[in-house]
């Protein structure tokens, strides 16, 4: 894409800082659009089609670079940390310490998804899937 077509109009942008701030596609939605006469539903469709839209990813990725530049977090570095708590963990027989550090490596890489149920009042994870859809 060149430098036209990646620009974004003043409410993708709001919603991009909003996202980032709330970490909420649908409360961040809400503050960008005017949205205050639509269904919970249609507002949390249209919040996961931006987030899923290649040029609002690639502006969330440019906005949130700086930050991990800045922390100096890397995805290597995370996922090393995490693999020295499970290991720890397992030395003192703490297990279910052990297991969660290694499903926080597994989300971290990207390997687990997670799937998750939204209604008008809440959202809770359902079931956890494979990334590449096996065990």
């Amino acid at each position: 894409m060149n430098k036209l077509e990646t620009r974004l109009t003043a409410k993708q942008e709001a919603f991009c800082l909003e996202y980032l701030a709330t970490c909420n596609a649908s409360a961040a939605y809400r503050k960008a659009y005017n949205a205050q006469n639509m269904k919970a539903t249609t507002i949390s469709r249209n919040a996961k089609a931006l987030v899923d839209s290649s040029k609002i990813a690639t502006r969330l990725d440019e906005l949130r670079a700086p930050v991990r530049a800045a922390a100096g977090l890397t995805l290597a570095r995370h996922l090393a940390a995490l693999k020295r708590i499970r290991n720890k963990a397992e030395a003192n027989k703490q297990f279910s310490a052990a297991v969660a550090a290694e499903i926080g490596r597994a989300r971290a890489a990207g390997l687990l998804v997670e799937k998750v149920e939204v209604s008008e009042i809440q959202a809770r994870v359902i079931c956890y899937i494979p990334a590449n859809g096996r065990d």
